[in-house]
């Protein structure tokens, strides 16, 4: 992430992570007040093993992109919301990338959707990993099914 005001959002992707149990790294780094340590980070990246990168950056969110022209393995972008344009510089920062330096790119502050894009990524070599993720849609499906369950019950004015 671009900044730890960040975090929130960030740590809603880390949350889902855990949950499925997929080992990561979050780290702080500005791709515009440290240029040096990041090109480090990214040029790394692929050594140290990584299979994905999720990067959220709010405003110019040059982060995801500069990431994605360096490491050559998918990029997750999260645009970041901000306060004067609501998140739609940032979504357009990340989501406008030149042909051939692709970034995947979620929801203005996507966290979670990021966390689990990067599981159904790293999924696809993990039949572990695979179950986990069809037990944790199953658990999704069951909870819209008990509201629903819920819904009728006690009739909508009383829900």
């Amino acid at each position: 992430m671009g900044s730890d005001s960040d975090m929130p959002v960030m740590a809603k992707a880390a949350q889902i992570l855990d949950k499925l149990g997929v080992e990561y790294e979050m780290s702080i780094i500005s791709a515009h007040r440290e240029p040096d340590t990041f090109f480090e980070y990214a040029k790394s990246a692929e050594s140290k093993g990584w299979k994905v990168i999720i990067a959220g950056a709010g405003m110019a969110a040059h982060l995801p992109g500069m990431c994605a022209a360096i490491f050559p393995l998918p990029v997750i972008g999260i645009p970041m919301h901000t306060s004067s344009l609501g998140g739609r510089d940032s979504l357009y920062s990340i989501v406008q990338m030149p042909s051939g330096i692709p970034v995947a790119t979620v929801a203005i502050n996507g966290g979670a959707n990021a966390g689990l894009l990067a599981a159904k990524i790293l999924a696809t070599s993990d039949a572990e990993l695979l179950e986990r993720l069809k037990a944790y849609s199953a658990e999704l499906k069951e909870q819209v099914e008990a509201k629903d369950a819920r819904l009728k019950e006690v009739g909508y004015q009383a829900y």
